[in-house]
């Protein structure tokens, strides 16, 4: 009798204990506490583009907390991204609908993903609230863009409640979009890590391509940009299947690349997504040993042998390293997957020419991740790769670095831009 009690007590502390110690108000928080930003909403007829990310400081969805007060304004309609509503559809599955507390709910990943006239008719502001998670693939902002470019067209604000990104605010990395692989997994010509958060990626996106959105960002308070999403002190939701944790969006631009090679595992399909690399050909030792030679900064690499449970390799004794962010300010996550691609090349070189050859049709995929199509003819030469990747767009990035500096918002200020 006094378990049964006791945890529920202790479930309710638990919460109560985790918004204490968070250190970042989130958009949604603060558009609610702070009246003059809550007036903005008031008479209005409002759409949301949500999902399970959206959650404040004591895990209440922003769906629920509006539709609380939804008698000062009339929530119009739900809008889903990839993954669905609530974050259980896989990566490229088509959204699944059906209405909420009768509000109805638009999938932005069906045969459209774009909102329709017809989705749109009768909203006068759109409320974006998703958690990101820092790399240009993830396509959770793409939706954002495509969201502002329709808003645009009829003349409808979008709000965006600002989120921290998981990664930090300083780290860029990785090459720049080139416009002719635009698609959903990379829409802006950014960094594939950009060191932006949704709202400042908005407002870059709005003025970079006269976009001409109505446009408003709340911003959150007590965010800085050295900050990865643990120094938050928030509560995170896993934002898809496959990023459970708060520190998996470090990993994701370490490997996720590499994946869409199918050349080794990347921990899809074992309990360490994005966090590790490993195939049946590979000796673990040799390889940790090796890439820690390469004395990258921010990471270190743990000989790690696992069996998928699905996926590649599903059943198969398999053989890596186990990758640890030891330093998220000091570390480049696309560099380092670089290094890792031209480490299986050179210590394992038939194996890397036949999952090539194997690869040829996913050739368009790894370019529109990647965001160019530099790196694919570097992958069959037989002269060291490693520089020659790493050198990529390393112009670009300066002067994106430059540019950027005018869509920092000064909310986020106090640590190195």
């Amino acid at each position: 009798m006094q378990t049964r009690i006791l945890l529920p007590i202790l479930f309710i502390f638990s919460f109560y204990t985790m918004a204490l110690l968070a250190k970042v108000t989130v958009g949604i928080d603060v558009l609610l506490e702070d009246e003059r930003q809550f007036e903005k909403l008031k008479g209005k007829k409002i759409g949301i583009v949500t999902n399970q990310t959206a959650i404040n400081k004591e895990m209440r969805s922003t769906f629920e907390l509006l539709k609380e007060k939804a008698k000062q304004y009339k929530i119009i309609a739900l809008f889903a991204p990839e993954h669905g509503l609530f974050g259980s559809d896989y990566a490229e599955e088509k959204g699944k609908t059906s209405p909420i507390q009768g509000v109805p709910v638009y999938s932005l990943y069906n045969e459209t993903k774009r909102p329709t006239a017809e989705m749109l008719h009768g909203i006068d502001l759109l409320i974006y609230d998703i958690q990101d998670i820092g790399s240009r693939s993830y396509t959770y902002i793409s939706t954002l863009f495509y969201v502002m470019e329709e808003a645009a067209k009829r003349n409808i604000k979008v709000m965006v409640l600002d989120r921290p990104n998981p990664i930090n605010g300083i780290t860029i990395d990785g090459p720049l979009l080139d416009i002719k692989l635009r698609s959903i997994v990379g829409y802006i010509n950014v960094p594939y890590c950009h060191g932006l958060t949704a709202g400042e990626l908005a407002t870059y996106f709005n003025a970079e391509y006269e976009v001409g959105c109505p446009l408003e960002v709340i911003p959150m308070k007590g965010w800085r940009r050295s900050m990865n999403f643990k120094d938050t002190g928030l509560p995170w939701i896993p934002t898809s299947p496959h990023i459970p944790e708060a520190d998996t969006p470090l990993y994701y631009p370490i490997t996720g690349i590499l994946g869409e090679l199918g050349l080794v595992n990347i921990g899809v399909g074992y309990t360490l997504p994005f966090k590790l690399i490993g195939a049946p050909w590979i000796d673990a030792t040799a390889l940790a040993q090796y890439l820690n030679q390469q004395n990258l900064p921010g990471v270190h690499f743990t000989p790690f042998y696992f069996r998928p449970f699905y996926g590649k390799f599903v059943n198969e004794n398999c053989q890596g390293t186990l990758i640890t962010v030891e330093d998220s300010l000091k570390y480049k996550p696309v560099t380092t997957q670089y290094v890792i691609i031209a480490a299986l090349k050179h210590l394992y070189p038939e194996q890397f020419k036949e999952g090539l050859k194997k690869a040829s049709n996913r050739q368009k995929m790894f370019n529109q991740v990647l965001g160019t199509d530099k790196i694919w003819p570097l992958l069959s030469q037989k002269r060291p790769i490693q520089w020659a990747m790493r050198n990529i767009d390393d112009k670009e990035r300066k002067r994106f670095s430059d540019k950027r500096k005018a869509f920092l918002l000064i909310e986020y200020a106090g640590q190195p831009q």
